[in-house]
């Protein structure tokens, strides 16, 4: 099993999730993101059922990076309850988590 983990981070927009994941790349947190973009989501928030657009970014990172990404994402996003959430990546190209655990030294 690898370090690597994905994020897994919903915005309320393309714009929103560019400036996470720019600044994340900036802070040496993520190696890179995907912006999924026009995704459905719905959802119950304070006892109502939403039906919204976001957007999905995700990132690829390393173990030792999760706490700073929640932190960094919860001072900057737009959400009050932003989702930050990583899953385990067990198995890859081993030249990608290289070049992963390398851009987060």
């Amino acid at each position: 099993m690898s370090n690597i983990k994905l994020a897994y981070i919903t915005c309320k927009n393309n714009k929103e999730a560019n400036q996470i994941a720019t600044k994340l790349i900036n802070n040496n947190l993520i190696a890179c993101a995907n912006i999924v973009s026009n995704v459905q989501s719905i959802f119950k928030w304070k006892s109502k059922l939403i039906k919204n657009k976001e957007t999905i970014l995700l990132a690829k990172t390393k173990k030792s990076k999760t706490k700073d990404i929640v932190n960094m994402v919860s001072k900057i996003h737009s959400y009050e309850n932003p989702c930050v959430v990583f899953f385990d990546v067990e198995e890859g190209s081993k030249q990608f988590l290289t070049w992963v655990n390398q851009c987060l030294k």
